[in-house]
């Protein structure tokens, strides 16, 4: 991003020490905080003289909550990622209604394309709009974007999703056609997402595919507990991908990482309700990537389903889960605040998985458990688990009152070592 000649040069060093850091354990984006302060700035309106301004309302956007503005919306982005110098995108306070749209490059601008969203965009509510699925149209897709995207503001993202959530049947069919998804960041580059505020999706709220290097920044994603798979941001092969400072209340998994996503670091994020952290499911298709380098730290689990999550599939498609750290986390009556499941939607195969876990890291866990099983190492008799670290879990009981049963953990085809505080106590050696 470039608002006058210095701040250029700035921001072209620090994308270099980015993407060509070859320090082993260096946090991801540590050389680019300065770019989430100038998101900040653009938010406010706060941009150089060098940047030119395309309104959406410039181009016939209309600002009543009723016309359709689809097209306005593309002919902006159209008419800024054209623009031969610095570029921002306007989409001002009102209320905009728009369907699905493509925003795809490759842009010309020098610099980051930025889109200032500080008005209320909601979605066309009829499903007959939009056709959903892996292949098909999703609300709003960015795509193609390799010199880098700036979205910020304090506007919202209305998906609108309470008049379609009755037509997903992902709960009753394990090759069901998810819904659309609110944003589809695919083949993005160096972006930064601040700011914004999503609510009601029909789908997952974010999903980021094929895209490395991007920041989630101090986001507010918002939907009911019972709203079907509306997973706050779902992650697949992509790499360096960091969420932080965000609030994530939804239906469905709060942050998802499926195969080929490596390098995603999830620090200060408050989660809930919703189905937790989850890496997985995996071992769902055939010839899946790799699942490596995640680190979630310093964020709060309140009223979910689970915790720190690792769910796999008894299919007979094989992948590696490793290197994988869940530290510093607090759960707020949570029913499964840590848990492995390698048994996760079809437990009545015989199949095993093969998916391969190893390496994994569970340190300074606390806070209550809904479950008097608040420990679950559920791992393949084919692949058991190995690597698997417990250190200072500090959980206690506050579900129903007159449950017998002791508060335990329970592992199978685990091989898990433990120091420091563990409550409740460790699985029995050879579990």
């Amino acid at each position: 991003m470039a608002f006058v000649a210095t701040a250029r040069i700035t921001v072209i060093l620090l994308l270099f020490l980015v993407l060509h850091d070859g320090c082993v354990g260096a946090r991801p984006f540590d050389a680019a905080e300065a770019l989430v302060a100038k998101a900040k700035d653009v938010s406010v309106g706060k941009v150089g003289s060098d940047v030119k301004s395309f309104n959406v309302l410039d181009y016939g956007a209309k600002a009543d909550g009723k016309s359709d503005s689809s097209i306005n919306f593309i002919r902006t982005f159209k008419a800024a990622c054209n623009f031969r110098g610095n570029a921002m995108m306007v989409i001002p306070k009102g209320d905009f209604l728009i369907g699905p749209v493509i925003f795809s490059g490759p842009c010309f601008n020098p610099s980051s394309l930025i889109i200032q969203a500080n008005g209320m965009v909601k979605a066309r509510p009829d499903i007959s709009y939009f056709t959903g699925g892996a292949d098909g149209v999703d609300w709003i897709t960015f795509q193609s974007l390799k010199n880098g995207l700036i979205l910020s503001g304090d506007g919202t993202f209305h998906g609108q999703g309470a008049h379609t959530w009755k037509y997903n049947d992902c709960a009753h069919k394990s090759k069901c056609v998810r819904l659309p998804a609110s944003m589809k960041f695919i083949k993005v580059n160096d972006t930064i997402i601040s700011g914004i505020k999503s609510v009601d999706p029909k789908g997952f709220h974010i999903m980021v595919s094929v895209s490395q290097n991007i920041k989630f920044v101090n986001l507010d994603l918002q939907a009911p507990e019972n709203s079907p798979n509306t997973d706050g941001i779902h992650i697949s092969k992509s790499s360096k991908v960091e969420i932080s400072e965000c609030v994530i209340a939804t239906g469905d998994d709060c942050v998802s990482m499926i195969h080929g996503t490596t390098e995603i670091s999830i620090k200060n994020v408050i989660c809930g309700p919703g189905h937790g952290f989850s890496i997985g499911s995996l071992g769902h298709y055939d010839n899946e990537a790799d699942v490596s380098k995640i680190t979630v730290t310093d964020s709060t689990l309140r009223g979910t389903t689970n915790g720190a999550r690792i769910k796999t599939y008894k299919t007979d498609s094989p992948s590696k889960a490793s290197n994988i750290i869940f530290k510093d986390l607090t759960m707020d009556r949570v029913a499964n605040p840590i848990i492995i499941d390698q048994e996760y939607g079809n437990r009545a195969s015989t199949q095993e998985s093969r998916v391969s876990i190893s390496d994994i890291h569970f340190e300074n866990i606390e806070g209550t458990s809904e479950s008097k099983i608040a420990v679950k190492l559920i791992c393949s008799k084919l692949n058991p688990c190995i690597g698997v670290q417990m250190k200072n879990v500090s959980l206690k009981y506050v579900g129903r009152p007159n449950d017998p049963r002791p508060f335990s953990s329970n592992c199978t085809n685990a091989k898990v070592t433990y120091s420091g505080i563990q409550h409740p106590p460790p699985c029995a050696p050879g579990s």
